[in-house]
């Protein structure tokens, strides 16, 4: 069993300090099983217990390479010689948004931000700028960061159909109830839904925003036939398509989600892979809607580009356009799927993989949920305990099922050995504790 003495001991002092003893809510995974980390190297990490762990979250998948990859360090230091931030612009951001431009054809122009929820925020102002119409569509079960327009979430715990839909609730207090309104969901993969609600409200509804795979609903992901019906619908409503590539964004594929899957977005934001760890975000697209930026719609910030982040994000994204890492990646993660499925295959557990092999999702169902209503009927009370075991023997996946595994370059045959030994060790485990939640197929 792990020693978790010295975090248990750091959490007590910290939440003197700290809401919840952490920098984020998702950091918390209880008062006695909250780490803190002394150092990460590779596909590792280690805790303020000295335990080491094999690193599948990847602090939600930016560490692409591997944590302290010595090449993108050494340009991020490089990047401190410019001088940090000036309130004025460099020559890396137009390198950088060149490099984007060429791995991402549909981001013709480039604005730079500091996160994920900065670059959406900014998708969606220039997005309502441009069609002149306030409201948007998210898929259910989506997750496009923390801000008032995009925390509400589709109730459908013990809900009925036989009483229409799921009802629309805020997801934290403090969000502004009156900003409700302006909030449409539908189901992934339900192109008829989508036309439904853009039927009945396409004069209010100026953009939908999707994650075409879903990072925050253990990556289920759209059909190419679903993608096309979308972009189809948009054009036809006059809506502004943005994609969402905070997490798949140069990981799944040099171009992306949308390369992957064969959709072009109007505006598409970037943010976690394309640093390495770095903290820079990006919002781009077409450049009849991007140009709103300045003329009507306004951006900044007094970090945005600066020279450490752009200088990382400049070296990681040469490596992932001029290199093999990609590929290295994904063949990574389908000897993991192979390895993994031949462990509970022969347990005679049902189970499936779904999104990309870099950033893949684990069912115990024969078939995966076809969207967030079908999971949040699926059995995942068995993942639950799996992964509290996988933690115990030094495997960190993330604790909430809803969250994909990450892969990284760094991830190597060591690695893999390891992390199949134990992974079978913790499925015995967790049988062994949860007889009465032993997997089963279920129809999704």
């Amino acid at each position: 069993m792990r020693d978790l003495n010295n975090s248990n001991k750091h959490f007590r002092k910290a939440i003197e300090k700290l809401p919840l003893g952490v920098s984020s809510n998702f950091r918390y995974w209880g008062d006695d099983r909250t780490i803190y980390v002394k150092r990460g190297k590779g596909a590792r990490i280690w805790d303020i217990d000295d335990n080491r762990y094999i690193d599948y979250r990847l602090a939600y998948g930016p560490a692409i390479l591997g944590y302290a990859d010595e090449r993108v360090d050494d340009a991020a230091r490089a990047g401190m010689d410019i001088g940090g931030v000036f309130a004025l612009g460099t020559e890396l951001e137009y390198e950088v948004a060149c490099r984007i431009s060429k791995m991402v054809p549909t981001a013709e122009l480039v604005r730079f931000s500091n996160s994920g929820t900065e670059a959406v925020m900014a998708a969606l102002r220039i997005a309502r700028a441009y069609s002149g119409k306030e409201g948007h569509v998210a898929l259910e079960g989506a997750y496009h960061g923390v801000f008032n327009e995009v925390l509400w979430y589709t109730d459908v715990e013990g809900w009925d159909p036989k009483n229409g839909a799921p009802q629309v609730r805020a997801a934290c207090d403090g969000v502004p109830h009156i900003i409700k309104p302006l909030f449409y969901t539908v189901p992934l993969n339900d192109a008829n839904a989508l036309e439904d609600v853009l039927r009945k409200h396409h004069a209010d509804i100026g953009a939908f925003l999707i994650e075409p795979i879903m990072g925050n609903c253990c990556a289920l992901t759209s059909t190419k036939e679903y993608l096309k019906d979308v972009r189809m619908l948009c054009d036809k409503y006059d809506v502004v398509l943005i994609v969402d590539e905070v997490k798949t964004g140069f990981r799944v594929s040099k171009g992306g989600v949308q390369e992957l899957l064969d959709v072009k977005a109007d505006l598409c934001t970037f943010a976690k892979a394309m640093g390495n760890g770095y903290p820079i975000a990006a919002v781009a697209g077409r450049e009849d809607i991007m140009r709103k930026v300045g003329k009507g719609v306004v951006h900044g910030g007094t970090y945005t580009g600066h020279s450490v982040s752009l200088s990382a994000a400049k070296k990681t994204l040469e490596i992932l356009d001029e290199t093999d890492a990609l590929k290295t990646i994904e063949n990574y993660g389908l000897r993991l799927q192979a390895g993994i499925g031949k462990i509970l295959s022969a347990r005679g557990i049902k189970h499936c993989f779904t999104g990309h092999p870099s950033m893949m999702g684990l069912f115990f169902n024969e078939r995966a949920p076809s969207d967030y209503r079908c999971w949040k009927k699926s059995n995942y009370d068995f993942y639950d305990g799996l992964a509290i075991e996988l933690h115990e023997l030094g495997i960190l996946v993330e604790p909430d099922s809803r969250e994909p595994w990450f892969l990284s370059e760094a991830h190597d045959v060591k690695c893999l050995a390891e992390t199949l030994d134990k992974f079978e060790r913790a499925v015995e485990i967790t049988m062994s504790k949860m007889p009465g939640e032993r997997p089963r197929t279920q129809t999704a």
